[in-house]
């Protein structure tokens, strides 16, 4: 056994139990690295998807009912002697009932998501992110933490390809689908059924050429024209981002605000483009509901639909960025474009983004205090973020393993990205 890796210590091993993480490798590469740490993992299959991913011993198949899930995982964790929780989507049910079972043992909560800087960033946050996020809001406090942190290395470490991350949710969903009847009280989180989505997509990529010729020719019109424009980029609808953490229950409501905000304030002569998330799956005709909605208030020919083409590109240049939460907008920020959210977002943060109402934004766009992105990027990354990826070998290996050795030295969100109570309000959904 290394130095580094003391497994007969049992005075400071932890029990982790991992919930549902991504459709990839990543929690069990994870576990395997806490493991020659000496500590122990348990993990709760909740259903087929769950099982494919994790080949490792420690693994509990829960078949009931929702009902009775949260008698049963707190069980689990008195049991076993929980002493922190790995998942991913917080806001997923059956991971809201183990977080409040974990908070009220004590039970640090860790959530992983990709992370807010791209492309190869994965984010591990203790206690959560969104309204449940300990990171910072303070200016001030963000300023004094990053001072002495280093510039971090944005360049790409590790590439995935659309075909791997096309294999591992067809590795997830076919079991779900197919071999029901193991986990037979399972509901699946998100809004379309997986073989919709599998539809849609096949769509896509039959069509995928036009689209592209189609979205270069509208970006060239805008981005190189005279007039001035801002951008939206859309999310994923299936975001828990959108409906746990903004005022939205969809898209939908947040693009017809955009637009008649747009219509009736921003300059005459200024254009939207409205960029569709590079991974939708096709089954909302966003180009119709757009354009219906640009008709309607008599800006069709301002408002613009786009379905590729370079994002960076399409900010770069821009007036604006106008977003619900997106991690898009990092790219505008980092750029000292003026941003606008919509919704919460860790980013949103005075001095960073416009705190104006979203009518003035359209004229009256404030650029973000350079200085105090520059603290942000830097804290961000050196707390919350490790290199990797979801998706590929390598990526995967190189986040489970920065992961774990966080977990191990209980270093997540350090030095001085953690405050004691969060800081940020969930947003009222009934204004909606």
């Amino acid at each position: 056994m290394t130095a580094d890796m003391p497994a007969e210590d049992t005075s400071s091993r932890q029990t982790f139990l991992f919930l549902q993480g991504p459709s990839s490798p990543l929690f069990a590469r994870i576990a395997d690295n806490l493991q020659r740490f000496g500590h122990r993992c348990v993990r709760i299959n909740l259903c087929a998807g769950d099982w494919v991913f994790w080949r490792r011993p420690g693994a509990i198949n829960y078949r009931g009912q929702v009902d009775h899930w949260p008698a049963f995982v707190a069980e689990v964790m008195d049991r076993e002697g929980v002493t922190g929780i790995v998942l991913l989507g917080e806001e997923r049910p059956h991971h809201v009932a183990a977080i409040a079972a974990a908070k009220a043992r004590n039970v640090t909560v860790y959530a992983v998501e990709m992370g807010y800087l791209r492309p190869d960033w994965i984010r591990i946050e203790k206690g959560g992110s969104g309204h449940h996020s300990h990171f910072p809001v303070d200016p001030e406090m963000i300023l004094r933490a990053a001072s002495e942190l280093p510039e971090p290395d944005l360049s790409v470490h590790y590439s995935q390809t659309f075909v791997s991350d096309a294999i591992y949710d067809l590795m997830f969903n076919l079991p779900n689908v197919f071999a029901w009847f193991f986990y037979p009280h399972y509901r699946w989180h998100a809004i379309f059924h997986p073989l919709a989505e599998y539809y849609g997509w096949i769509g896509r990529l039959l069509n995928g050429k036009r689209r592209a010729v189609e979205a270069e020719e509208t970006i060239a019109s805008v981005v190189d024209g005279p007039d001035p424009y801002f951008v939206m980029p859309l999310q994923l609808e299936t975001d828990y981002q959108i409906r746990s953490y903004s005022v939205f229950r969809s898209q939908r409501t947040a693009i017809k605000l955009v637009i008649s905000s747009f219509a009736d304030h921003a300059q005459p002569n200024a254009r939207l483009l409205i960029k569709v998330h590079p991974l939708d799956n096709g089954l909302i005709k966003w180009s119709d509901e757009i354009k219906a909605h640009a008709q309607r208030h008599s800006v069709a020919d301002r408002v613009h639909f786009v379905d590729g083409g370079n994002l960076n590109r399409m900010v770069s240049q821009s007036a604006g960025v106008v977003t619900i939460n997106s991690t898009a907008a990092m790219i505008g920020l980092q750029r000292g474009i003026p941003v606008k959210t919509l919704g919460l977002a860790i980013y949103d943060i005075p001095g960073m983004t416009d705190d104006q109402p979203l009518d003035r934004f359209w004229r009256e766009a404030k650029a973000p205090n350079a200085e105090l992105v520059g603290a942000f990027v830097r804290l961000v990354a050196a707390t919350v973020h490790v290199r990797g990826n979801f998706y590929s070998d390598t990526g995967v290996d190189a986040g489970a393993a920065a992961i774990a050795k966080r977990l191990h030295e209980k270093s997540v969100n350090e030095p001085g990205g953690y405050v004691e109570k969060p800081q940020r309000s969930r947003p009222d959904k009934d204004l909606f």
